[in-house]
C-alpha cells in the first residue's frame, strides 16, 4: 500500500468538511458585509471560538475577495489558527498545511516566524513518548530548526530552541532504549552502533552517563567473545569518561570495576 502524503490527507479532510457543509444551513453574506474586508474579518473573528467552521467562511471570503488587503493576511493566519486550536490530529494536519500556505504567500510577514513555529507544534503536540514511533518528533525537530535558521532573531526562535532540546532528548532516549535492548540480548555490535549515534547526534543528552557505561560495556562484553574483532581497551575511553565526568552516577562504581579488570588484563598480556 502506498503511503498517504500530507497533501493527500489534507485533500481528504477538506472533502469531508465540504460534504458536511453541503448538508448544513447555508450562511448568507449580505452585500454590505461582503463589500468590506474589515467587516468580513471581524465577523469571522467573532465566531472563531464558538463556531470555527462558520468563522472560516467569512475569513476565506476576505482572502478570496480582497487578496491584497491587510485583512487578507490576518484572515489567512486566523484560518490556520482555527484548525490549530482544535488540537485533534486531523485539524493539526490542516493547520500545518494552512501555515505553510501563509508562509509561501507572505514570506516577509512579521507573523511568518510564528506560522513556522506552529507548524513544528502541529507535529510536536502529537509526538509519542520514547520507546514508541518517533516520526512526529523527527518532523517537529526539522520544523523547529527551520525557525532557528530562517528567523534567528524572532521571539519564536527562542521558543523553538527549547523545543529542539526536548525533541533531541526524546530521540536520544528512544535511541538509548533500542541500544540497551541490543545490549541485554547480547547483540553487542548493534548496541555499539546505536549508542554511538547518541554521541554523534545528541551530545547534550542528559543521560549521557548511562550511554558511556553501556557503550563501554558493550565493547567490553563483545571483546570476551572467541575470535572477537574488538579488544577490551576499546571500552576504556568510555568508562574513563564516565568516571571523570559523572563521578556520582550510579554507573560510576561499576565502570571503575571494569577499568581495574581491563588494567589487570593488560598487565597479564605484557607478562
Amino acid at each position: 500500500m502506498k503511503r498517504t502524503t500530507v497533501s493527500g490527507l489534507v485533500f481528504i479532510f477538506l472533502a469531508i468538511i465540504a460534504a458536511a457543509a453541503c448538508g448544513a444551513k447555508k450562511t448568507v453574506i449580505s452585500p454590505e458585509l461582503a463589500s468590506s474586508d474589515e467587516s468580513l474579518y471581524k465577523e469571522g473573528e467573532k465566531y472563531l471560538a464558538k463556531d470555527p467552521e462558520r468563522a472560516r467562511l467569512f475569513l476565506r471570503q476576505v482572502i478570496d475577495s480582497f487578496p491584497k488587503s491587510f485583512y487578507a493576511q490576518k484572515a489567512k493566519l486566523a484560518v490556520a489558527d482555527s484548525y490549530f486550536n482544535q488540537k485533534d490530529e486531523g485539524n493539526l494536519i490542516l493547520a500545518a498545511s494552512e501555515y505553510g500556505d501563509f508562509i509561501r504567500q507572505y514570506p516577509y510577514s512579521p507573523s511568518a516566524s510564528l506560522a513556522q513555529y506552529r507548524i513544528g507544534l502541529c507535529f510536536y503536540d502529537k509526538s509519542l513518548k520514547p520507546g514508541r514511533d518517533q516520526q512526529k518528533t523527527v518532523q517537529a525537530l526539522a520544523e523547529f530548526k527551520k525557525v532557528m535558521n530562517q528567523y534567528p532573531l524572532s521571539e519564536e526562535a527562542k521558543l523553538a530552541q527549547d523545543k529542539i532540546k526536548d525533541c533531541e532528548e526524546r530521540l536520544a532516549e528512544h535511541t538509548f532504549t533500542i541500544g540497551n535492548h541490543y545490549y541485554r540480548v547480547g547483540a553487542y555490535k548493534a548496541s555499539t552502533e546505536r549508542l554511538s549515534e547518541i554521541l554523534t547526534n545528541y551530545p547534550l543528552f542528559t543521560g549521557m552517563d548511562k550511554v558511556y557505561f553501556f557503550l563501554g560495556d558493550s565493547y567490553y562484553q563483545w571483546s570476551l567473545w572467541p575470535n572477537s574483532p574488538v579488544k577490551t581497551d576499546q571500552s576504556f575511553p568510555f568508562f574513563t569518561k564516565l568516571v571523570t565526568d559523572y563521578p556520582k552516577s550510579k554507573y560510576a562504581e561499576k565502570a571503575q570495576e571494569r577499568l581495574k579488570e581491563i588494567q589487570a588484563a593488560q598487565k597479564l598480556v605484557k607478562k
